[in-house]
């Protein structure tokens, strides 16, 4: 499986910014997938993630501003963000995750796309 993530970029605070991940292969409806983002040194945390059913969950921090969801045709999944602040700067990951149910945890998470910058300016 390889994850392609794109949509990154600078942003004035208030902004909003739509992260999309590609992945590759034919059982991309089976994964659970996850964003995670990490600051400058800071370790990897969690942002949001969405079941194979489509149910979601969004870290509490982030409730209200950022929303995922996936489009199992065009295997992908996005990271709406909205009201951005400048600590939301960091590079975000998606993650794909095989098998079992969702998961908070980054070791839980098999594949991981690259990597997109966000950059929110105050």
């Amino acid at each position: 499986v390889q994850l392609q993530a794109s949509g990154g970029g600078l942003v004035q605070a208030g902004g909003s910014l739509r992260l999309s991940c590609a992945a590759s292969g034919r059982t991309f409806s089976s994964y659970v997938m996850a964003w995670f983002r990490q600051a400058p040194g800071k370790e990897r945390e969690f942002v949001a993630v969405i079941s194979v059913s489509g149910s979601t969950y969004i870290t509490e921090s982030l409730k209200g501003r950022f929303t995922i969801s996936r489009d199992n045709a065009k295997n992908s999944v996005y990271l709406q963000m909205n009201s951005l602040k400048p600590e939301d700067t960091a590079v975000y990951y998606c993650g794909a995750k095989v098998e079992g149910g969702i998961s908070t945890s980054a070791r839980s998470y098999d594949y991981w796309g690259q990597g997109t910058l966000v950059t929110v300016s105050s």
